[in-house]
């Protein structure tokens, strides 16, 4: 992972995990997930974005990378909008975002 995550100037990248509680939790991902996937990739200012099940079925780990600080915004306004957010708000999520500065 680390070697895909190197930060280039102008770049804002968030890494992390969603934490499913539950298999109920983990159903919610998968149900949702490729339509997630498939609209992020496809906004404008988008380098990557990959979510992937660990070793542990409960924890989801995500790597998205965005052109600058206007992309991703669009991207966090996007989310808090789709049937995503709504379906998947309360299972947690343990972030890091860089290249805000």
């Amino acid at each position: 992972m680390a070697d895909k995550m190197v930060n280039k100037t102008g770049h804002v990248r968030l890494t992390g995990r969603l934490v499913c509680r539950d298999t109920s939790d983990i159903e919610l991902v998968q149900t949702h997930l490729a339509e997630h996937v498939r609209l992020t990739r496809a906004e404008t200012g988008c380098v990557s974005f990959e979510v992937f099940q660990s070793e542990d079925p409960l924890i989801w780990y995500v790597e998205e990378c965005f052109l600058g600080k206007e992309a991703f915004e669009f991207h966090q306004k996007r989310t808090r909008a789709s049937l995503w957010w709504t379906a998947t708000a309360g299972i947690p999520r343990d972030y890091t975002v860089t290249g805000l500065e």
